[in-house]
């Protein structure tokens, strides 16, 4: 009876045990475990590694993309010195910073310089890199470019760019021709004399690189990214950047929390949730939402230091320490503060004197209180009419009324001009959930006036010189268009801190989504895409002649035509048109464009004609017939954009095999033949034997209504159609 109780004691253990294991293998250990957090090398050549990196092993780092590797490196015949590197992306560290109120974190790393005509450069070999092109892919990569990075090109006659496996061109171009006095030149700034500097957006792809156009003369240059700012006062040579062969970059890193691993905090416990927010005594965590990103980022609570993604990271600072912390009394510290507690005093028994006492304090708060409050709603009063008038001559309020004066003899109308309270609530304070859409310029968010109107309200991302003057120029030239097909301005607001624009609100987004990535609720039939092909071609007609002036609009792309609620076409994004003369034919201007739309011939002279509008347009076209878009990994490799292989498809009569499959049953062949035809001559090579807008929208309106008489009005000259590509190495 003995040996069963035993057994049966034993059975009942084995059981246990077994429960025991499965519980916990349910709730697995967090990433950053810190049972090895105490052997971790959390510093490699005098550079702090904080966790989520980390040195050594797995529990020492979040994953694979914040290891860091200590290397050792010989600096002389005799000394060794340790650098550490990123293990995923292969690049030496300058410095790690965690969070700090602000949705990521930064981390400054070495990047490559690419130089031409030093000694060890030769024509044939074309531009060195001290380092391969910046690399940041792979699944679940937390790594972007920051919008404190710029191309830097330093040397005489330098044209750089930017080159990636994306749409849009990025480059700009010095020149050391002519003299400048020690007054001309910049000091703040790289504007083209011996160096110039180009914007990179923050929505870039994960593979860049710099390359230096090899045909712009003879002399030493230079061509890198960085977020450190160079001026003609502290750039001497392109030597220096040459012998250094890096250039410091800034990227951004954030945790992503779509993924189920990384919602809970790691090191920040027993947390109350309060709507986008969570805190405790010690930590702070945030949640949101930053360029197409979704985040959580946790600091230390005021009166806490240390790092918040490591368990009892966030420690008690002891204010007590600081000198003169209580002027009166003594410092007691407290956790996250401190208290000043009063020094013993005689108390008086005389009780008339402590009513006498109390009498006069009374008196004398009610005085100061009244007087504190007038003076307090003076001083708000006052600070807002300061602010408003410094935000108004900050955000080109000035240089708006100037404008506005020199423009139509100040016939100009504005709309109506909104004040910010208005704009704020109408945004839900510019909250994350109401953002359309993010670019360069700023961010769109959706609104609603107290009367019910749904508006667009465009908000500039910082307040740079340069943005300000696209800000008033979009203002000036939208003041002077009124067509059913371009976006309309409604008005706007400067006495904010970053300027603000109201527009339209335009329900069904742009173009190339509905083209792309077409929905079941709306199907882009052919009839539908000469319709949408027909009202782009009447707005531009309208801007090229109708106009006041003649406007060139200088970014035609799919993605910058809306579509309203019949889904009519709307011409938007004016930030970098410009308007002539009537008796100028050209703007001569720093190459600027998305590739795959921009005119050839604009790219090598750097001269923008209303033809240049004229090409963009017919690759708008072939986007339509053909459903692809612009620029394609395969024909990436094939070094062949769309227009190229268009061409080649019309001069070799395969048009047919090109149609987009989804419209060649339902469409009209002969009708869409035509529009080929004219698409051909949109494309044309030399920007004389293109039609005009005017012609183009006449030629497709005579498509749409003569289903008779389809053959194009142009002649053909196929000798001018040969393809023309862009060379973005």
């Amino acid at each position: 009876m003995k040996t069963k109780n035993y057994r049966f004691l034993w059975i009942a253990v084995c059981v246990l045990t077994l429960f025991m294991n499965g519980s916990s293998a349910a709730t697995p250990t967090p990433p950053n475990s810190n049972n090895a957090s105490a052997s971790c090398n959390r510093s490699c050549g005098g550079i702090s590694i904080p966790f989520p990196f980390g040195i050594g092993g797995k529990d020492c780092y979040l994953n694979g993309w914040y290891e860091v590797i200590c290397n050792s490196t010989t600096t002389s015949e005799s000394n060794t010195t340790t650098v550490p590197f990123l293990s995923m992306i292969n690049r030496e560290v300058v410095n790690i910073s965690l969070p700090d109120y602000k949705p990521h974190g930064v981390v400054h790393i070495k990047g490559p310089v690419t130089s031409l005509g030093f000694s060890s450069n030769t024509t044939s070999q074309g531009p060195k890199k001290s380092l391969p092109d910046l690399n940041f892919t792979g699944r679940g990569s937390p790594y972007f470019l920051t919008d404190e990075n710029r191309l830097f090109a330093v040397g005489c006659s330098t044209k750089a760019l930017v080159t990636d496996t994306e749409s849009e061109i990025l480059g700009c171009e010095s020149s050391c021709e002519g003299t400048k006095s020690i007054q001309q030149v910049s000091t703040s700034t790289c504007d083209g004399y011996k160096c110039c500097q180009a914007r990179i957006p923050v929505e870039r792809p994960q593979v860049l690189g710099v390359n230096i156009d090899a045909t712009g003369g003879e002399g030493c240059k230079v061509a890198f990214l960085s977020s450190k700012r160079y001026s003609p006062s502290n750039v001497t040579e392109p030597e220096q950047f040459h012998a250094d062969a890096y250039a410091v970059v800034e990227l951004g890193w954030y945790f992503d929390t779509s993924n189920p691993r990384f919602r809970s905090p790691f090191g920040c416990t027993n947390l109350t949730y309060h709507r986008s927010y969570s805190s405790g005594d010690s930590c702070l965590c945030e949640y949101g939402y930053f360029s197409k990103m979704s985040y959580r980022n946790c600091y230390c609570s005021l009166g806490f230091t240390g790092n918040p993604y490591l368990r009892g990271g966030c420690i008690d600072q002891d204010d007590c320490k600081e000198p003169n912390v209580c002027e009166e009394g003594t410092c007691v510290n407290m956790p996250g503060g401190y208290r000043c507690e009063p020094k013993p005093e005689i108390i008086k028994p005389a009780r008339s004197l402590v009513l006498q006492g109390v009498l006069i304090g009374l008196l004398g708060l009610l005085f100061l209180v009244v007087g504190i409050l007038g003076l307090v709603i003076l001083i708000r009063k006052r600070r807002r009419v300061i602010s408003s008038r410094k935000f108004f001559r900050r955000n080109g309020g000035l240089l708006l009324k100037q404008q506005l004066t020199t423009t139509n003899d100040g016939n100009v109308e504005m709309s109506r001009i909104f004040s910010s309270e208005e704009l704020k609530k109408a945004t839900d304070n510019f909250s994350v959930k109401r953002v359309l859409g993010k670019g360069s310029q700023g961010t769109v968010y959706k609104g609603m006036l107290v009367d019910g109107k749904i508006i667009a309200v465009k908000r500039s991302k910082v307040v740079d010189e340069d943005m300000l003057e696209n800000f008033i120029n979009e203002i000036i030239l939208l003041s002077q268009i009124n067509h059913r097909n371009i976006v309309k301005l409604l008005g706007c607001c400067l006495e904010t801190e970053v300027p603000i624009l109201v527009y339209e609100y335009v329900p069904n987004g742009d173009m190339f989504k509905r083209l792309h990535d077409e929905s079941e609720d709306y199907a882009m039939t052919w009839e539908a895409r000469l319709r949408i092909a027909i009202e782009i071609a009447g707005a531009l007609s309208y801007m090229h002649s109708a106009a006041s002036f003649p406007i060139y609009h200088r970014d035609i792309k799919t993605t910058n035509i809306l579509l309203d609620e019949k889904y009519g076409a709307k011409v938007s994004d004016f930030g970098t048109s410009r308007s002539v003369t009537i008796d100028q034919t050209h703007l001569t201007t720093l190459v600027a464009g998305t590739f795959g739309y921009m005119d050839p011939e604009y790219f090598l002279s750097s001269q923008y004609t209303d033809k240049s509008d004229v090409y963009s347009f017919g690759v708008v076209l072939v986007e339509l017939i053909t459903g692809e878009k612009p620029l394609s990994r395969i024909r990436a490799e094939e070094g062949r954009g769309l227009a190229t292989h268009f061409l080649e498809a019309m001069k070799e009569n395969r048009v047919i095999d090109i149609i987009d499959i989804r419209i060649k049953d339902e469409s009209n062949l002969n009708q869409l033949t035509a529009v080929a035809k004219l698409a051909r001559k949109c494309l044309s090579r030399k920007g004389s034997k293109r039609p005009n807008m005017r012609e183009a929208s006449s030629e497709l309106e005579r498509i749409r209504s003569s289903p008779e008489d389809l053959e194009a009005h142009f002649e053909n000259n196929d000798e001018e159609d040969q393809p023309v590509e862009i060379n973005r190495e």
